[in-house]
């Protein structure tokens, strides 16, 4: 069962699960779309399936600015709305809860947790935007030796944000666990991750 969810400045859907396991996962949309994206209405969907309390949310910057990617100069506060999202699932779980997101939604949320230890218990990064297209010199990792959150990377092989080896390369500097699923001929919206929802799950509870 799904619902709208507000609390404390965060507005997404809430996915409660039918069985629950204990814990919830906050997951954050890319830098083009809302809590409505396809994406993390299916994966979220596949959370509540096994469990999980899921919760879909926009960062703030979307509620300021309804279209067009974020500013730079708003990347701290999406972060802030990164750990109130998972301040508000620790009020509604008895587990653990974990955080993550597809694209720029995936990297504030490793980030906010690189700046706070413990804020979650692990990470789920779809499509980690490892540098922009075609400028692979420009790599968004100086905060990975920071980061000590057990973090899943699901990502497309086609994907022009990063090829697998410069990912696989990348998250070597993470001192956390790290693994990482390649999803063959997915570009960067990873279409097709939602139908291999069973193996993110299993690799993503074999990483915890």
């Amino acid at each position: 069962m799904d619902q709208p969810f507000e609390s404390h400045g965060i507005y997404g859907v809430l996915h409660r699960p039918g069985a629950p396991r204990g814990d919830a996962i906050a997951l954050a949309h890319g830098a083009g779309s809302n809590h409505n994206a396809p994406l993390l209405v299916k994966m979220a969907q596949a959370f509540a399936d096994a469990g999980y309390l899921a919760l879909r949310y926009d960062l703030p910057f979307r509620r300021q600015r309804p279209k067009g990617p974020p500013f730079p100069a708003t990347a701290a506060r999406d972060r802030e709305g990164v750990a109130a999202a998972v301040a508000a699932l620790r009020t509604l779980a008895a587990g653990r809860v974990f955080a993550g997101g597809h694209s720029y939604g995936g990297r504030q949320s490793a980030m906010a947790a690189a700046e706070r230890p413990g804020l979650a218990d692990g990470l789920l990064l779809l499509s980690y935007p490892l540098h922009p297209p075609n400028r692979p010199e420009q790599k968004r990792t100086a905060f990975f030796p920071d980061l000590h959150t057990p973090a899943l990377f699901v990502h497309g092989t086609s994907d022009p944000f990063a090829t697998p080896e410069e990912l696989r390369e990348a998250i070597a500097m993470i001192p956390a666990r790290t693994d990482a699923l390649f999803v063959q001929g997915a570009a960067h919206d990873l279409k097709r991750a939602p139908s291999l929802s069973a193996d993110i799950l299993e690799r993503f509870h074999a990483l915890l």
